[in-house]
């Protein structure tokens, strides 16, 4: 099964999300019901923070002194495959023509191929990254 820690540090996540911990179980339930994702036995985490916070990592790690919506930091652990960081301002402002959740969730279903090794530098890396991401996405909506 795959399981997410999740780390809470920034309060206007509760505004949206009132159970963090429950909403990506239960996605990841669902996730857990894709052919090709049933076996996985892994483990990561999402830290669910703010701008000012992902703009430090940002800086830190990729050198670039602005926020993003996600990064992610993959692990040479076959079980623990790394972390995922994901800003509120940014996952609301992207939500403001769709919704929030949706976003959301292509923003950690993006950051968890990442650390899969998965990447998007060549076109066609990004094609079937997407293609990957879409399919999540699917099974996430997919109306039972």
């Amino acid at each position: 099964m795959i399981k997410a820690n999740i780390i809470l540090d920034s309060s206007k996540w509760k505004n949206k999300i009132k159970n963090p911990n429950n909403y990506f179980k239960k996605k990841l339930i669902k996730l857990s019901k894709i052919p090709y994702l049933k076996k996985k036995k892994q483990e990561f985490s999402i830290l669910l923070t703010n701008n000012k916070k992902i703009k430090d990592l940002n800086y830190k790690f990729r050198k670039k002194n602005k926020p993003t919506d996600v990064l992610s930091f993959q692990s040479n652990d076959k079980d623990y495959i790394g972390d995922i960081a994901i800003s509120y301002e940014m996952i609301n402002r992207k939500s403001k023509l769709s919704n929030f959740f949706l976003e959301l969730d292509k923003i950690w279903i993006h950051g968890y191929f990442h650390l899969n090794g998965y990447d998007h530098k060549k076109i066609k890396d990004f094609k079937k990254m997407v293609k990957k991401e879409n399919l999540v996405l699917s099974y996430l909506y997919k109306i039972n």
